[in-house]
């Protein structure tokens, strides 16, 4: 496929991805992100001022006003690209951090790079480029990488692992091997931290391990529960053969509570990402109990841009709203506290 088909393939895709998420049921039916299992004990007595609760953190060295990251999802098309400005105002607004999706398309055609530039409309927030980490074994490397960087003036690259959508994907890239050495040489050549995230089937403890052995800085675990991307694939599929595979593996993968604990046993300190099936602060709540730093969204966030800036908006203050809830109920003043006190337990 020349550079042109390739890249118009690759923008076709991406607007497939839009449509589908917003219009099919392709979330997971049968496994969950395992939040449910867990439920904070009540505190019926917070001696607290809930205007005094703070759910400010850092992460990676940056400042946000919540411990929330609108996750990568799309660019390269012109909705994509009024997607990616309403989030990137509303993420400004509420200083929380900000992922795009694939950049990929923008390298191929960089006519569309404008669709992920956001940082015009968001210059204080945490930001995050993306590219798929398989991208370095079909001629992607260290040039590539800076000019997407580049691109968002990002602060951090993300290195996604899809290996179960690209082996439904129509045309999709299934040569993982020797993809680890790769990255590790690439973490060892870029200025700005990378992130291995998987895309909603989970990052196991040992799989953690290793990519934090060969250099990345970050982990998002983006488990189970949420939107599948095998269903995503199925939908697109051109062959019998690819809507039978996403269906067969509709709900495969780690759900992200299970992902959150085993990574933060084996590795306290590593800055750790909750996402895959997050819906509710009170989602977000428990997944920073178990573990993580900061939580990311991505289909609620998806949604609320389709209808307009107004309904990101007033997304982001009831994910806040529902936050500073679980504190103040739980008898905690801020996000360390809510951690340290136990006050979260597997329902039993």
């Amino acid at each position: 496929m020349n550079p042109t088909s390739l890249s118009t393939a690759t923008q076709s895709r991406k607007a497939d991805h839009i449509r589908i998420c917003l219009e099919e049921d392709v979330q997971f039916h049968q496994t969950t992100n395992g939040l449910e299992k867990y439920r904070f004990t009540h505190c019926c007595l917070p001696e607290l001022n809930l205007d005094e609760i703070d759910i400010s953190t850092t992460f990676l060295g940056k400042h946000l006003g919540a411990p929330l990251l609108i996750s990568s999802m799309t660019g390269g098309t012109e909705q994509a690209g009024i997607i990616n400005h309403r989030l990137a105002e509303v993420a400004q607004h509420h200083k929380i951090a900000m992922g795009v999706g694939s950049q990929r398309v923008a390298v191929e055609k960089p006519q569309v790079a404008d669709t992920f530039a956001v940082r015009k409309y968001a210059p204080d927030i945490l930001l995050f480029a993306n590219l798929g980490a398989v991208q370095l074994n079909y001629s992607y490397g260290l040039d590539e990488c800076l000019r997407i960087i580049d691109i968002l003036e990002a602060d951090a690259l993300i290195l996604h692992l899809n290996p179960l959508q690209e082996c439904i994907q129509p045309r999709g890239d299934k040569n993982f091997k020797g993809l680890l050495d790769k990255i590790s040489k690439l973490c060892s050549q870029l200025t700005v931290p990378v992130i291995a995230k998987e895309v909603g089937n989970g990052i196991c403890a040992s799989m953690a391990e290793k990519l934090i052995t060969a250099g990345v800085k970050a982990i998002d675990v983006a488990g189970a529960g949420g939107t599948s991307w095998a269903k995503v694939e199925s939908e697109r599929a051109e062959n019998a053969l690819q809507r039978r595979l996403g269906k067969t593996f509709a709900d495969w993968g780690l759900p992200t509570a299970e992902c959150i604990t085993s990574i933060r046993a084996i590795a306290p300190d590593v800055p750790l990402i909750a996402s895959g099936g997050l819906r509710h602060g009170l989602d977000v709540a428990k997944a920073l109990a178990l573990g993580a730093d900061i939580a990311g969204l991505a289909m609620p966030f998806l949604q609320a841009a389709a209808l307009g800036e107004a309904a990101v908006h007033d997304l982001a203050e009831v994910l806040i709203a529902e936050m500073i809830t679980v504190l103040f109920c739980t008898g905690n003043t801020t996000l360390e506290q809510l951690k340290c006190s136990k006050s979260l337990q597997p329902i039993k």
